[in-house]
């Protein structure tokens, strides 16, 4: 029997607190929760809340499947937080996910819940997979055990994923207002022309524009993108100069998030020395610091790349501009090629050399 009572109580903790933007999705996931099927694939690009979002599902279903009272609370506590031991979390490693992680998430899924008798297993980067690890994945989503709800992300659905997606509950989440993002971290305290600045280079990821927020040298390095078009003098001498006055910039962006995953680190160091390594989760983190400092160059990439744009957009609403139509060509198809996690400093000389001719 369905406890909506529950749902209804689990709700009052707000576990969609940092999924903005989103009503409809969050209406979706929370009356879902109440009497959930096997599988759902939550659809919106990277920073619509898709990841806040599966969380704050997960934090429901397992809530939901606690004991009454404070159990509840912690369940919905850990899910949000990630820590939930019937929280399973997958990221491709690299640039798609893999047959040997397909296997993981299938290991996952088989077993038994930890603590309830419900475990969740939330997918990223579903649409960007192996060919020979789609069938694996449909295989283990489309016949789960009982106990298992899957929770799949993805920003759209290729040709490839659609029967995967065909045996998920679709869930859609809109693109994410730079003034909705703005008012979020004013709101979480950020001066408003520090939260203007963010948001608008946040591309609509609420956790990018909290970081982002906390950057004292973001300015500087919208400035140095910005002044590129004016600096480059055809010598590939000034393109490598370039290049390294913009990559230092995206290492001193790495600075608070360092700061962040230090202290992550140190926790976690706190809780070994109390209660041991095993099943501490130190693989886990490292790893995860790992995407996350990928994740942030590939962001503070497409940040540069759309400011040095608007530098050429800017050129051709001046009037016909053929050597600004073909920059732009060249930044679309750099941006385009990200995905495939190129080599950073040959990528930019690269582009850098394109727009000297």
């Amino acid at each position: 029997m369905t406890d909506t009572g529950n749902a209804t109580d689990l709700q009052s903790l707000n576990p969609f607190a940092d999924v903005i933007g989103q009503p409809e999705a969050v209406a979706r996931l929370t009356k879902a929760s109440e009497n959930p099927v096997h599988a759902y694939m939550l659809l919106g690009r990277r920073g619509t809340g898709t990841y806040r979002g599966a969380l704050g599902f997960a934090g429901l279903l397992l809530g939901n499947a606690a004991e009454e009272g404070s159990a509840r609370e912690r369940a919905v506590r850990l899910a949000v937080e990630a820590k939930h031991p019937d929280l399973t979390i997958f990221e491709p490693e690299g640039a798609a996910l893999r047959v040997s992680e397909a296997d993981a998430i299938i290991k996952a899924g088989l077993r038994t819940p930890v603590e309830g008798n419900r475990k969740v297993i939330v997918v990223s980067g579903v649409d960007a997979i192996e060919e020979a690890a789609i069938g694996k994945l449909l295989k283990v989503v489309e016949e789960p055990p009982p106990s298992t709800v899957f929770v799949l992300l993805a920003d759209e659905v290729p040709p490839e994923i659609v029967t995967i997606a065909s045996r998920c509950v679709p869930v859609d989440f809109g693109p994410v207002s730079q003034s909705e993002l703005e008012a979020a971290l004013f709101a979480g305290g950020a001066e408003p022309k520090r939260a203007k600045m963010a948001a608008a280079a946040a591309a609509g990821d609420l956790d990018r524009a909290r970081l982002l927020a906390t950057d004292d040298a973001l300015a500087d390095r919208a400035e140095l993108w910005r002044s590129v078009p004016d600096v480059l003098d055809g010598t590939g001498f000034k393109v490598c100069t370039l290049v390294d006055q913009l990559r230092d910039g995206m290492d001193a962006a790495q600075g608070p998030l360092e700061a962040r995953q230090a202290t992550q680190l140190e926790e976690l160091e706190e809780r070994v020395e109390q209660l041991g390594e095993r099943g501490s989760g130190r693989t886990e983190l490292v790893a995860r610091h790992k995407r996350e400092v990928r994740r942030l160059r590939t962001d503070e990439l497409r940040f540069g790349l759309g400011l040095l744009a608007g530098v050429y957009r800017d050129r051709l609403v001046a009037g016909p501009d053929s050597s600004a139509e073909s920059a732009l060509r060249a930044i679309q198809t750099t941006a385009e090629n990200l995905i495939r996690n190129p080599n950073e400093p040959l990528m930019l000389q690269a582009l850098l050399l394109q727009l000297s001719e």
